[in-house]
């Protein structure tokens, strides 16, 4: 039996970053992945294939053209699941090719098969073969990621009733659609084939969606659906879905309705990967839909030596938050100085069109009482908006009153989730509002609505005159002279 230093389940996201970093402390790590090639969910059926898929329909379709070439322009006329499919599968080989490539280079050894914990500082893990393994631990983190939620009163066929991981499987375009499930999957998917011009309607339990995201975003992102003839059924639940005889999804609504679509999403949230890992073995307790609790500094769960990282401990649940989460908790189980996390981290939604936010919401800041004052940029007002022939997009910036720092920045639009960096730095560094009025940006980009959504700000608040410095008569300037007026004071 070998032991390791550290044993990491999983090998998307949070498990990569942690094994790759515990090997740079010079450890020795086990990496166990129960897919036949390593990258967890992250890039076999979540991350890399939506933002694929989304990248490959908007190329295909001729959407980034429209508004100079008409809503009828198209790259190529008939789009099948084929097309969007041949993409795919040459990022996803990509991807993982990377990953095998990083975990060689740092001596990260790997193994495939089925973890299962036998007690605290053992697991063992079932090869493709059926036959079991035994490895020691000192150090465990667990980053199995999640599943979708598939509950019983949705008749699943992954064909016509699918969730998110039947569809990327199976890429076809439907007739229609319909998308259960208003979180950043749903959406992400139902924004993607309304690009193909695919009728969408989207059934949403709550009153709104998307609750973190700033709702003057919002309200601008759903104009845009509802303009593009996208139906949302907010405050809609679903009783349960079955197939008709012709072979159609009808959604069957609380209140009596009947939707009817070619295809079916369900969509709506996300299980903890985590009911095979024997845990009861391991003294790791699950909670609510199987994801494990932890410690937010550290991720330790309730055993010290055990850690778990990513979707499996909740929100925000993002690949780029998963990272940080399994490379801290890497460093802190062999105790490694960690740097401080910075106080705010960006959100991306990878929907048409993309959605980016950092800091404080509108609705955080009337929460603390923050005196605040705000800025809106259109992306139309650019000279790149124009270019690029945009006809929605803005960002939105919101600053204090009293110390001038920025408070938040929330963008929807074209490349939001590229834009976004600026404000965060300027953001996590405690800058102000000065710093976007007073420093030149590339013309023409799009990087210009933060200079234009800064100024649209500072034309509302109060104004502050500057004051010449008042300097001691005894201790004059280096430069003065006997001609050189007194300085005025005040």
């Amino acid at each position: 039996m070998e032991t390791f230093d550290l044993v990491v389940i999983g090998s998307g996201p949070a498990g990569r970053r942690a094994a790759i970093q515990a090997a740079k402390l010079g450890k020795s790590v086990l990496v166990v992945e129960n897919r036949l090639r390593l990258g967890g969910v992250s890039v076999h059926t979540g991350t890399i294939p939506s933002k694929t898929l989304r990248e490959t329909v908007l190329n295909l379709s001729g959407w980034r053209e429209r508004g100079f070439y008409g809503l009828a322009y198209r790259v190529k006329k008939d789009i099948e699941g084929k097309d969007l499919g041949a993409r795919l599968r040459k990022t996803l080989d990509y991807e993982i090719e990377v990953l095998e490539h990083q975990f060689a280079r740092n001596g990260v050894r790997t193994f495939g098969g089925i973890a299962r914990f036998r007690d605290d500082h053992h697991i063992c893990v079932t090869d493709h073969l059926g036959d079991e393994h035994l490895f020691g631990f000192h150090n465990a983190i667990i980053a199995v990621g999640t599943a979708p939620y598939r509950p019983a009163n949705i008749a699943f066929d992954d064909h016509t009733i699918l969730d998110s991981d039947s569809l990327v499987s199976e890429l076809r375009v439907p007739r229609s659609l319909t998308v259960v499930g208003a979180g950043v999957i749903g959406i992400e998917y139902a924004t993607i084939f309304s690009a193909l011009d695919v009728p969408v309607t989207i059934i949403e339990p709550r009153d709104n969606f998307l609750d973190f995201i700033d709702r003057e975003i919002i309200e601008e992102f759903t104009h845009d659906l509802r303009q593009r003839g996208v139906t949302l059924r907010l405050g809609g639940k679903v009783d349960h879905v079955e197939k008709d005889a012709q072979g159609w999804a009808i959604a069957h609504l609380t209140d009596g309705r009947q939707i009817r679509s070619d295809m079916l999403l369900y969509a709506a949230g996300r299980v903890g990967a985590t009911a095979d890992l024997g845990l009861e073995c391991c003294g790791v307790v699950p909670v609510e839909r199987g994801r494990l609790k932890v410690d937010p500094d550290t991720f330790q769960t309730e055993i010290p030596h055990i850690y778990a990282a990513g979707d499996v401990i909740g929100f925000p649940a993002l690949a780029s938050t998963s990272m940080e989460q399994g490379r801290i908790a890497a460093l802190h189980a062999f105790g490694a100085k960690m740097p401080p996390a910075p106080a705010f981290f960006p959100y991306g939604i990878y929907a048409v069109p993309e959605i980016s936010t950092i800091g404080l919401t509108e609705t955080q800041v009337r929460e603390q009482k923050i005196p605040y004052e705000c800025g809106v940029a259109r992306f139309r007002e650019t000279s790149r908006g124009h270019i690029m022939g945009l006809q929605s997009g803005m960002m939105k910036m919101i600053v204090s009153l009293e110390t001038r720092k920025l408070l938040g920045v929330h963008i929807v639009g074209e490349g939001a989730t590229e834009l976004i960096h600026i404000g965060q730095a300027v953001l996590n560094l405690g800058a102000t509002l000065d710093y976007f009025v007073e420093n030149t940006f590339n013309y023409p980009t799009l990087a210009e609505a933060y200079k234009i959504a800064a100024l649209d700000a500072w034309n509302r608040m109060p104004r502050v005159t500057p004051v010449a410095p008042v300097m001691d008569k005894a201790t004059p300037t280096p430069d003065a002279s006997p001609d050189t007026p007194e300085p005025v004071k005040g």
